[in-house]
Order: C-alpha cells, then structure tokens, then sequence
C-alpha cells in the first residue's frame, strides 16, 4: 500500500495530497533476493547483473545515448544549468551546474490518438492510505525491517 500526506500551500492557500515513502530504501540484495525468487537464475547471478548495471548504463549514456530496460523504462542524462545573456558569454563548463538522469517509465497499452497508455510502474488500483507517523514506529505503515520472526522477508503483496 502507498501513502500520501496533506501538504498545504501557503502562497495560494490550499491542500493537496503528496506521496510520501516510509523506511528505509530497499537495497539491492533484497531486490535480487524477490528475482532469484521469481526465476531460475540464482541470487548471485542477479547480485553480479545488477552489481554491473549502474556502470554499463553510465558508459553508455556517455556516449549520447539512451537506455531502454524493457518493462522498465528509459534513462537519459539531463543537464542543469544557467543561462547567459549572449553567445560570447557561453562558457559550457561555467554554465553547467548538475548533470541529472532522468528516467522515464515505459509506456503500456495502445498510443494512438484517443486511447489510453499507462507507465509500467504504475499499477492500476495502488491503494492509497493517509500517513500516520505514530503506525511507522510499530512497523504497520511499512516502516518496519520488512523481516518477520523466522527471518523470512514478507511478501507486501
């Protein structure tokens, strides 16, 4: 289950809902953990897939490219930066201030005009509940290890 928290902008004085994560992010080896799980491949064979996928994608958007992960999306790199107020004031180095990745999640279903597509990572029906702080401290709003009394991980589905 996702949660969200109320947030209230002062400058145009109304509430809105923002998405919030609880705990601690979910490391690798639990992520490689659910996929030995899920296929035949072992658990260290996935830790030395996904131990070597940060670098391969970094080389190659170096090279000017994108990368596409099937089911998963596309990243790009992106650059933040200041503008000047003429060509002979630009200066690359000088300008850039960031160099970000964006991600964009892979589309599914129909794209044509007056379909619908939704992104892959965003599954129909999340249950949303309001984030109470007391129920993280008792691990019931996911903010517990994740781990029960036999030291089996359980399952959030």
């Amino acid at each position: 289950m996702a949660f969200y928290k109320k947030q209230h902008n002062e400058k145009y004085g109304v509430w809105y809902p923002t998405a919030i994560t609880v705990g601690q992010p979910v490391p690798t080896k639990k992520v490689a953990q659910r996929l030995s799980a899920m296929c035949t491949v072992t658990y260290a064979d996935v830790m030395a897939v996904l131990g070597e996928l940060p670098g391969v994608m970094a080389e190659l958007m170096s090279q000017g490219k994108s990368v596409r992960l099937d089911g998963l999306g596309t990243f790009r790199y992106t650059l933040a930066t200041k503008g000047v107020k003429s060509e002979d004031e630009f200066d690359f180095q000088k300008q850039v201030q960031a160099v970000r990745v964006q991600f964009v999640p892979q589309r599914e279903g129909a794209q044509t005009k007056g379909s619908t597509a939704t992104r892959s990572l965003v599954p129909t029906g999340i249950e949303w509940m309001a984030y109470d702080a007391s129920l993280e401290a008792s691990g019931t709003a996911g903010g517990g290890t994740g781990s029960g009394e036999d030291g089996q991980d359980e399952s959030p589905l």
